[in-house]
This record gives C-alpha cells, sequence and structure tokens, in this order.
C-alpha cells in the first residue's frame, strides 16, 4: 500500500489538505454510485443553484444540474445493472484540469466521485470566479458532520509546472485522468505510475457544427438558436474541445440563414462578450494565415472584430491546423456531407453539433470516418457524460471483482 511518502511542498489545497492527500491510499473504495456519494452531489448541487452569485455562471448552473439527484440516479440507471459485473472504485484517482476551461475540474472530479475513487484534483491555475463558487461550496458542504467519510475522498490543489509533484501524485495514484492537450499529455507523462496504475488521456481535438439552412429559417426561436450557439462557443472563448471551430452550412438558401443567423449572433455577443483586443489581433494574424495558406479563402466582413468569419473554397486535411479562438470560425458550403471526411477522418475531430436531421450524417459514419466521437444538437456540446471522447469512464476508473 502506498501511504504517508508524499511530499507536497509548493501547493497550495483549496479543498482538502497534505495530511488527507497522503492518506488517500489507505481510504476504501467504493461501488460506482454509492449512496453517499450521491446525496453528497445532491446536497452540492441544492447548495449552488441557491447561491445568488453561481446564477450569473450559467456553466456553474449546468453543472449543478448534472449533479443534483434526478440526474445521477438517470446515471446510475444507464450505468449500473444488478445482475452486472461487481465493480469498485480503483483507488486513487489523480485529475490534471485544463487551465482555459473553468468547470472542467469539477466534472472530472464527480466522474471520480461517482465511480467510487478518492479524488485529487489540480484545478485550473487561472483565478475563475466559477472555480471560486465550486470550490467554496464543495468545503461547505464536506464541513457537514453527515458527510465527514467524504471529506477523505475530495483535495483540490493549485500549483504550477512542477516535476516533484507530479511525480509525488502520480506515485500513489491508481488512476490518472490527464484533460490538458498534447503538450501536458507529454509532460505529465514524465512522471512514472506504479504498474498497475491506468490512465486515460484527453488530447488536443477540434469541433464543428453543421446547420442545415432551410432548417434554421424554419425555427422560429432564432434569438434561443443564438443564445445556445453563443453559450458553445464564446462562453469559454472557444477553448473548450467541444466549442465549435468551424461552421458548415447544408440545404438551400444558406445565404439568407447565413445572414440571419450571424446578424443575431453578432448582436448577442455585442451585448454579453468581454471582448479584449489581443483577441483582435490574434483572430485577423489567424486570418491573414490562412488566406496565405489556400487560394480562394475570404474573410467575411462585420464591421469589428467581435467575430471573423473565414470562408474557404474546400475543405483539406490540414485547415484546422490554422484554427483560433474568442469568435473565430471557418465556413464552408457543403453540397454532400461526405465532403466533410478530411475532418471527420481526423482523429482529433470531437464533437459534431448540428441543427437539422441527425440523420444526415449517417453516410459520414457508415464512411468509417476516424474521429467524431459525439453528435449532438446545437446548444448541447458542453454537456459533459461520463461516455467522453470515446471513454467510457465507469469502465475506465474502475476495476471488476470477479466472482464465479
Amino acid at each position: 500500500m502506498r501511504r504517508n511518502s508524499v511530499d507536497l511542498t509548493g501547493v497550495t489545497f483549496l479543498v482538502g489538505d497534505a495530511d488527507i492527500a497522503a492518506a488517500m491510499p489507505s481510504v476504501p473504495a467504493l461501488a460506482p454510485f454509492d449512496g453517499c456519494i450521491l446525496s453528497f452531489l445532491n446536497t452540492v448541487a441544492k447548495t449552488i443553484l441557491a447561491d445568488r452569485e453561481a446564477k450569473g455562471y450559467p456553466d456553474v448552473v449546468t453543472f449543478a444540474f448534472w449533479i443534483r439527484g434526478a440526474s445521477t440516479k438517470k446515471l446510475q440507471e444507464r450505468f449500473c445493472r444488478a445482475d452486472g459485473p461487481v465493480r469498485l472504485g480503483r483507488g486513487v484517482a489523480f485529475h490534471i484540469a485544463p487551465s482555459n476551461v473553468p468547470v472542467n475540474y469539477a466534472y472530472s472530479l464527480t466522474a471520480g466521485l461517482l465511480t467510487g475513487n478518492a479524488n485529487i484534483v489540480r484545478v485550473p491555475s487561472k483565478d475563475f470566479p466559477q472555480v471560486g463558487i465550486i470550490d467554496r461550496t464543495l468545503a461547505g458542504v464536506l464541513s457537514m458532520p453527515e458527510y465527514a467519510d467524504m471529506r477523505r475522498r475530495v483535495c483540490l490543489v493549485r500549483y504550477g509546472r512542477n516535476r516533484a509533484v507530479n511525480d509525488a501524485l502520480s506515485a500513489i495514484a491508481d488512476t490518472r485522468i490527464i484533460w490538458g492537450g498534447d503538450a501536458t499529455i507529454a509532460e505529465v507523462r514524465k512522471s512514472p505510475l506504479p504498474p498497475r496504475a491506468g490512465e486515460v488521456t484527453f488530447a488536443d481535438r477540434f469541433s464543428l457544427a453543421v446547420i442545415d439552412a432551410g432548417s434554421y429559417l424554419a425555427r422560429e426561436d432564432k434569438d434561443r438558436v443564438a443564445e445556445d450557439f453563443y453559450n458553445d462557443t464564446y462562453l469559454t472563448d472557444q477553448n473548450a474541445c467541444t466549442s465549435p471551430r468551424m461552421v458548415i452550412w447544408t440545404g438551400t438558401r444558406r445565404e439568407e440563414a447565413k445572414a440571419e443567423f450571424w446578424g443575431r449572433l453578432h448582436e448577442l455577443v455585442r451585448e454579453k462578450y468581454a471582448f479584449q483586443p489581443i483577441q483582435g489581433v490574434n483572430k485577423l494574424t489567424s486570418a491573414c494565415l490562412a488566406a496565405v495558406s489556400q487560394e480562394g479563402v475570404r474573410v467575411e466582413p462585420h464591421g469589428d472584430n467581435l467575430m471573423v468569419r473565414v470562408r474557404l473554397p474546400a475543405l483539406t486535411g490540414t485547415i484546422m491546423d490554422l484554427k483560433d479562438n474568442s469568435g473565430y470560425f471557418f465556413e464552408y458550403d457543403c453540397d454532400d456531407i461526405l465532403e466533410l471526411s478530411p475532418l471527420c477522418d481526423d482523429d482529433r475531430c470531437q464533437t459534431v453539433s448540428y441543427l437539422g436531421d441527425p440523420d444526415m450524417f449517417r453516410p459520414l459514419l457508415a464512411a468509417g470516418v476516424r474521429g467524431v466521437d459525439r453528435i449532438v444538437p446545437m446548444g448541447k456540446t458542453m454537456d459533459f457524460d461520463l461516455i467522453w471522447d470515446g471513454y467510457d469512464l465507469v469502465s475506465r476508473l474502475t476495476r471488476i471483482v470477479n466472482v464465479i
């Protein structure tokens, strides 16, 4: 058993402390969806939803709804069968959350808890207000007497690039979950894991949106569509792997639909988005690079830099190497869904959001593309699930006890 050998010098504990972290290898694993865990998460959800400050952050509210009792009950029904194999958490889960997506760390923690593990989570280095809201809620609920056992299962930490800390936390991990992309994965993998430990990695990905023009023009709630797309993209500055970087238009009356869609979105962005001048400089630079990469590329005029639309004459397998964020969109007119093959055959392609008929993607999937892990309605790209990036997290974060 690995315990009491954890040097965490330089680590700031936001929830928990060094003694709790060092003792985690001796904490018993629980079965997935243990009743105490579900009760704890439901109390956290209720506390967040009653928090006046939290209501100003849609991503925090969405997280709270995902962990409330009604939601976790549905997850339990999906992933647990009474006649299924006996599962237990693997033990200690060490999570590395991305630095640029505020609430991702909370979903990763929840996945670790729901699968019966004790969890050490490195939270984003930036002081997002969302992190403060969730952390203080977790600390408050963990202080309740009825959740004394849960206090042994949660540590939230913050530290800079520190190989020694990565080494120490990896040495006591039974599972390591790395969300930070290719560079972070390469760095953290320099720290060895115990021989039987597992690892789940979330590499650099990109996502697309596909809009059927006729379906869009038939919608009466076009402002709602703009809000949904805004939440998918601008809410995280397009830093989330789920955020569409390219908009594909299908169907007829495309130019009419584009004028309506982008016009409504532009008004919403102008009203809600906190724009920084450096973002405009970066997007214009990226647009220039895209223009010289392919003949016929055109930047659509908008009068300001709140959004930059780069219209492509054709799709190539390398165009997403030039993607940017903060309201930077490639745009393409598609006559045949199989034209998306160069993008969707890239294993970096994660989520395809759509407005229209999802059956339009069947020929693409039948072609055997190597990318695409999720196809979801517009506005649902950020909805977390225990199947993510093609991983069944319940399977990856538990072990099976074979009873014959």
